[in-house]
């Protein structure tokens, strides 16, 4: 039974987080959106202290539930451990806890929190890895399905699905979401969960109250004849049936070895039981008694038609063609991807229009909302939650090192729209605090800057002003380049008290690749 709880509620947590990370339209927020916010870092950033508090005391009470049922990457090692056990079975054992390991990643992970070095936690953060993979590898497929239906849906006159990009937001994140997929995919599908109990930050920090836990898998040692089905079915490698011992600090309380187990010798409980390295009276007996070669053959005869068989075939060469296949998928996919980023859009099919070029700012920008570049740095946990949900197609991973993977705004496919919330309704780390539609379009988060060595009417002549028609907030205003000509182009000036950095003017200038007028961002947002 608790197998089999755990099983639908770590789906329902996988399935309703993942759906937060595919879902365009924002709708699934609404009712899904606080399966982020009960995330272990998020919550820790958030200084959302109710959920940290319940998440340690569920810890002390049922041990590491936590791993199992609400971490999705968690679920997502047992999904790829279930592929890996069809091909062999019984396929765990015992190891020892890589301490130096588990508490050297811990100690760099502190250590980077501290420093507001946020993004180089949030390379082995489990929700942040996930969010990553979720973002770059799930959603280009689900759009994709989407586009599909949506290709149909016109044909059919109806308007059910829309058309949406689908784009590499960032190469240096799609290429560590990618990595970090493969390695955890191998990792899970070898030996269960490893980077819970190697690499995982989050996991480490839980087995310091998981040691203790009030309710724990126990051994019964009257009941138990060392059969070894528990041990070779723990996905955490932590039970050690020689010495009858669980590592608590490592059970993430899978109930995969009550199940297992067909003797009733460990139950889910807050009893203890005490081991007395004792062996079993039957295994003691058969000990003690001087039996002959043909009596050994008989009793190995009956052990193995009395007992479970945990005996597995060897299926190596299957389980390389998997892996092969594996990667080759994902490399299919990579090239895809990459391939569908490089689409031009055509002019009536007759011209290539230039696309428009990334811009190296000298400060970066940063949503509305999060105040300013160093809070949005410390407490950023680079999930991509609100790159997934922006519509405007303005957020995208950063490729700085010191930032690295976290959101910036950039004003190449689309601009900041003043009647849009969506990345502050989501952020679940609090790195965008929530704003409403009046604060939205009062807060400066920099100042567009116009520069006359590009700008047509300065250049040729021609006649433009897009940059000054499709300002929301009247920041532009247009001037005549020669004031005695009243034919004369015009050229942008702009009043940076009313600018509130939104991209509009960048986006709209149809100066290429890089555009005549631009925004430069601001260390500290303000309201004006």
């Amino acid at each position: 039974m608790l197998r089999k709880i755990r099983i639908i509620l770590g789906t329902i947590f996988f399935i309703g987080v993942t759906l937060l990370f595919l879902d365009f339209t924002g709708t699934i927020h609404l009712y899904l959106g606080w399966m982020a916010k009960v995330q272990f870092l998020p919550a820790v950033l958030a200084v959302n202290v109710i959920v940290f508090v319940v998440l340690i005391l569920l810890t002390i009470l049922l041990g590491r539930i936590y791993c199992s049922v609400i971490c999705p990457l968690g679920v997502m090692q047992d999904i790829f451990g279930w592929l890996g056990k069809k091909s062999h079975r019984n396929r765990y054992r015992y190891s020892k806890a890589k301490n130096w390991l588990r508490y050297g990643v811990l100690g760099i992970f502190l250590i980077a929190l501290l420093a507001g070095i946020t993004s180089l936690s949030a390379l082995v953060a489990p929700y942040s890895a996930y969010g990553r993979i979720a973002q770059n590898l799930f959603a280009p497929v689900y759009g994709w399905g989407n586009n599909v239906l949506a290709y149909f849906a016109e044909r059919a006159d109806s308007y059910a699905f829309y058309h949406k990009d689908v784009y590499i937001k960032a190469i240096s994140t799609f290429i560590i979401a990618v990595v970090t997929f493969i390695i955890i995919a191998i990792l899970a599908f070898r030996n269960g969960r490893t980077w819970c109990n190697t690499i995982c930050p989050v996991g480490t920090i839980l087995s310091f109250f998981a040691r203790k836990s009030i309710f724990r898998p126990a051994i019964d040692e009257s009941k138990c004849v060392k059969c070894t089905l528990c041990e070779k079915n723990c996905k955490a490698s932590c039970i050690n049936i020689k010495e009858l011992e669980i590592d608590y600090s490592r059970c993430v309380v899978c109930g995969d070895c009550i199940s297992k187990c067909n003797k009733g010798a460990i139950s889910y409980t807050s009893k203890r039981y005490p081991v007395h390295h004792k062996q079993h009276p039957a295994i003691k007996e058969e000990v003690i008694t001087r039996r002959t070669p043909a009596d050994e053959q008989s009793k190995d005869n009956k052990v193995s038609n009395s007992t479970v068989d945990n005996t597995s075939e060897n299926q190596d060469n299957k389980g390389g063609m998997e892996r092969r296949s594996f990667i080759a998928a994902a490399g299919m996919l990579a090239a895809t991807a990459a391939a569908k980023a490089q689409d031009k859009v055509t002019d009536g099919g007759l011209a290539a229009i230039v696309d428009k070029e990334e811009l190296k700012r000298n400060t970066e920008i940063v949503p509305p909302g999060a105040v300013g570049i160093k809070h949005f740095t410390q407490h950023c946990t680079a999930c991509q939650l609100c790159v997934s949900v922006c519509p405007n197609k303005v957020l995208r991973p950063s490729s700085d090192l010191m930032t690295l993977m976290q959101p910036r705004s950039s004003y190449e496919r689309g601009y900041c729209r003043p009647e849009c919330t969506k990345c502050s309704e989501v952020c679940p780390a609090g790195a965008i605090k929530k704003i409403d539609l009046a604060q939205k379009s009062s807060i400066q988060i920099g100042h567009a800057v116009w520069d006359g060595s590009l700008c047509l009417p300065m250049v040729d002549g021609t006649h433009c002003g897009n940059c000054a028609r499709h300002c929301p907030t009247g920041a532009i205003e247009l001037v005549e380049v020669d004031p005695t000509d009243e034919n004369s182009p015009q050229f942008p000036v702009v009043n940076e008290d009313k600018c509130i950095g939104c991209g509009a003017c960048e986006y709209v200038c149809p100066v290429r690749p890089i555009s005549a007028i631009y925004v430069e961002g601001h260390e500290q947002h303000k309201m004006i």
